[in-house]
């Protein structure tokens, strides 16, 4: 990697350039939504295929404003508990847009929001079956990373910290352990609160990462994306160059020999 080479990233023979996913909920309404996505310069948006408006064709629709023709949209199956509702989301989703490429995540309990690996992992055997390319969220184990990219999962996306909870990553030799050790790419998806978080992900080698409280429940969401933009930039950045080794004293930056 040069100042001139594009740092580009590819999932299931996408490329992107962008390294930050962001949400489409929790904005107070879809221009907010759309303003914050073009801040972060984000190239793909995930999108709850259960909260959508399928109905009622005369109000408004998140495709009025980000359009998906400039825009991946990743549908997702947030608000799924089991596998067999999470297949069936994306069958219709896949009915309803034609998409294949998807995120997957299989809730074990709405206190923690914690993936249920069990159901995850069932999931995605079917789903990689069927011809879906999931992306598929999961707790931060090296173990469980390997069996989903085993059982067809094209990208990991552990959890940083609880869905919404903006704690930052709290197991970083995990997310690293997964990392090292992925044929895919891997993404932290959940617990980012602000920018700085975000830069830890990235200098932990992750390919990206994903979020929507972050952005959608800040003061200034616009403002805050765009910091957010700034910040996977530098993590990225940081991880390429290389960090200085760590000591466990000082050594001075001007060599003390030979002073007058």
């Amino acid at each position: 990697m040069t100042e001139t080479t594009a740092d580009t990233w590819t999932v299931a023979g996408r490329t992107f350039t962008s390294r930050l996913i962001v949400g489409t909920g929790k904005y107070k309404d879809f221009e907010q939504n759309a303003a914050a996505v073009a801040a972060s310069g984000a190239e793909i948006v995930t999108v709850a295929v259960r909260r959508v408006n399928v109905s009622d064709p005369k109000a408004p629709m998140l495709t009025d404003y980000i359009d998906p023709k400039k825009i991946t949209y990743l549908p997702n199956t947030a608000g799924c508990f089991t596998a067999d509702d999470a297949i069936r989301t994306l069958r219709l989703a896949r009915e309803a847009g034609g998409w294949d490429l998807v995120k997957l995540e299989v809730l074990g309990e709405a206190r923690t929001l914690y993936p249920d690996m069990r159901e995850t992992l069932k999931a995605t055997e079917v789903l990689a079956k069927e011809g879906f390319l999931p992306m598929v969220y999961c707790v931060d184990d090296p173990i469980a990373a390997r069996q989903l990219e085993e059982a067809g999962a094209v990208a990991i996306m552990p959890l940083g910290a609880p869905i919404g909870s903006g704690l930052g990553i709290q197991n970083k030799v995990t997310v690293r352990l997964i990392v090292e050790g992925a044929k895919v790419p891997v993404l932290v998806d959940a617990g980012v609160g602000t920018a700085s978080e975000a830069a830890v992900a990235m200098e932990l080698g992750c390919d990206g990462v994903l979020m929507n409280t972050a952005i959608a429940e800040a003061k200034d969401p616009i403002r805050m994306a765009r910091a957010m933009k700034l910040a996977v930039e530098a993590g990225r950045d940081a991880y390429l160059a290389g960090r200085m080794q760590t000591r466990r004293y000082a050594d001075p930056s001007s060599p003390l020999a030979g002073l007058i």
